[in-house]
């Protein structure tokens, strides 16, 4: 398999990580240009667990990364030193992510993953948690918080900052809600889609999908087989 891009996303990332988190990976692979001709297209997804794996063909991480899929999209904006494979193709893909974004998706996808990790913690407002149930909820509710503020930052600024500054602030959340004061959680989405609201933004309303289009041409081109068959 041909991997174009590949880094440590997720926890390990943010900076969030704890003794036992798991080191999750994701990256962009290039299925021959070949087999995109026959009767069935290629598999467009690998996911393995153990270790903790997702790879999308560059076809499909382009359409999730279009529509501002917060963790398809983190790929690209990777501290250095969390990338293990980087070919040419990955660098031009970097160089060009600022045209994966447009306003209305960044607010939209990011807002919307705070929503769904919102409504998994308003099913626990009894507060009775057993200790499992509890680090879950500390996760979501962190997540929550992340979510909020990396995509606010990201609709303010144009970039995307994947590294938090201060994580302790998001541990410290989570426990707190996890302890049981889940409207910490409702006042935060509040106040966050109240800051989205009141805020200008120097993206785009569209994202440049002719860039996005030239890159996967270049990616079709380099991984033609046989041509002279």
């Amino acid at each position: 398999m041909d991997v174009v891009l590949e880094g440590i996303v997720g926890s390990h990332a943010y900076g969030l990580a704890g003794p036992d988190s798991d080191v999750d990976r994701l990256g962009i692979f290039a299925a021959p240009t070949e087999s995109f001709h026959g009767l069935h297209s290629p598999k467009d997804s690998y996911v393995t667990n153990n270790p903790d794996r997702t790879l999308h063909e560059c076809a499909k991480w382009a359409r999730l990364a279009l529509s501002c899929n917060p963790t398809a999209m983190e790929l690209v904006w990777l501290p250095e030193n969390l990338y293990e494979t980087r070919t040419s193709l990955g660098d031009n893909l970097i160089d060009i992510r600022s045209s994966l974004l447009s306003s209305d998706r960044v607010k939209d996808a990011f807002l919307g993953y705070a929503t769904q990790q919102f409504r998994r913690l308003e099913s626990r407002q009894d507060g009775t948690f057993s200790s499992d149930l509890r680090n879950r909820t500390a996760k979501h509710a962190r997540h929550l918080y992340r979510l909020l503020f990396s995509g606010y930052m990201l609709y303010k600024t144009g970039r995307h900052r994947v590294k938090l500054d201060y994580p302790q602030v998001f541990i410290a959340f989570g426990e707190r809600v996890a302890a049981g004061e889940i409207e910490l959680a409702k006042t935060i989405m509040a106040h966050y889609e109240h800051k989205f609201d009141i805020t200008s933004t120097p993206l785009p309303s569209q994202p440049n999908t002719d860039k996005i289009e030239e890159w996967l041409k270049r990616v079709r081109v380099y991984y033609w087989r046989n041509r002279d068959l």
